[in-house]
């Protein structure tokens, strides 16, 4: 079977390598390089955990998840993961740090809890008198999306998957699986795969209903000389508590220090639109991290990066068939630690023809 895949973010590439292990042609077509430091998935690292809120299905989906990597792992020849643990620290009851916890309780997942006084020795850039509780999962770090792009775009070339890059597409017909790019050539297949994250509504503008576009930032910082050494063995944070949704991945293997928060994320009707950061918007988010962090107008802002991804309103993974066409939006932070067994799903309802299966595993309503 032939078949083109729009869009080489995580679940792009992603499908193209399980659909090249099942023995089909693939076209992989990508508006920018891969990586694409404009696309969800462009950034250096993301944290895949276990702790999920209330999302008990997607908790669930996380063995699967780390499954898939390690299958991807197995065929590059390297893992590009860092299992570095994940904290989450509470500054008041029923705080989103609270609320993650209170999901790994429900799932039985194992943690180790640690008072203030515990947590701050053991990551002195943690302020003890702001915050109630830490507690850290062991299973679970930093995946290397910059590093993993990089070397499944070779996997692809070398098995013989045809990728273009800083190709974009301007129209696509479902039913034909055809897609015409921007200097007029067109491409046709047998089925037609769009992950276009953030760009899926150009070239579908009534799902613009169902995915809504949102841009957020996140700021790579320099912490003081003296917390260092600290920061270089520290796990990732999923929350820090309080109602900000901050977390942060830290400094491993040549990738900095990033911080990231949900609560500055605002709707963007152009993914293309505002994608260079002021240096207002590194402080701002710096700011966001006193309390629990000491010290924090010593933290130096290096770099500011800007995203945009999709949503469905309930914070779902999304697909519709149309046609010959499967159109898949599983972008953003929260996407990239499924983006393994996300394509290895699009493979298996291509081969399958169980669309409503993939629809209703993305929505995690049957793990």
């Amino acid at each position: 079977m032939r078949v083109t895949i729009v869009g080489a973010g995580i679940a792009g590439l992603s499908t193209a390598w399980s659909l090249t292990k099942l023995g089909h042609d693939i076209t992989l077509i990508e508006q920018g390089a891969i990586p694409n430091p404009l696309a969800a998935s462009g950034d250096r690292h993301r944290m895949i955990r276990r702790a999920y809120g209330d999302a008990d299905g997607y908790a669930r989906t996380i063995a699967e998840a780390h499954d898939s990597w390690d299958l991807l792992w197995n065929d590059l020849g390297v893992s590009h993961y860092a299992n570095c643990g994940v904290l989450g620290i509470s500054q008041y009851p029923g705080d989103g740090a609270e609320l993650f916890r209170a999901g790994l309780d429900r799932m039985e997942f194992a943690y180790e809890r640690l008072d203030p006084r515990e947590a701050a020795e053991r990551y002195p850039f943690l302020d003890p008198a702001t915050f109630r509780y830490a507690y850290l999962d062991h299973d679970g770090g930093a995946l290397f999306s910059e590093h993993i792009a990089r070397d499944v775009k070779a996997w692809l070339k070398m098995r013989g998957a045809e990728v273009r890059m800083h190709a974009k597409a301007v129209h696509v017909d479902p039913q034909t699986a055809s897609v015409r790019l921007e200097d007029d050539t067109v491409v046709r297949g047998d089925k037609l795969v769009v992950t276009a994250g953030a760009w899926t509504s150009r070239l579908f503008p009534a799902l613009a209903e169902s995915l809504m576009t949102y841009r957020n930032v996140v700021a790579y910082m320099e912490p003081p000389a003296d917390l260092e050494e600290a920061w270089s063995n520290a796990p990732a944070i999923v929350d820090i508590g309080g109602e900000s949704g901050a977390y942060v991945l830290p400094p491993i293997d040549g990738v900095g220090l990033k911080f990231g928060a949900s609560i500055l994320k605002t709707r963007a009707d152009d993914p293309d639109a505002d994608r260079v950061a002021a240096p207002a918007e590194g402080e701002r988010l710096r700011s966001l991290f006193s309390p629990p962090f000491s010290r924090i107008a010593e933290y130096t802002v290096s770099e500011i990066k800007t995203c945009a991804y999709t949503f469905t309103a309930d914070q779902r993974f999304f697909s519709k068939q149309i046609g010959n066409t499967l159109v898949v939006s599983a972008c953003s932070g929260h996407g990239y630690k499924f983006g393994a067994a996300v394509g290895q799903r699009i493979a298996q309802a291509l081969d399958t023809n169980d669309d409503a299966m993939l629809a209703s595993w993305l929505r995690a309503e049957t793990v």
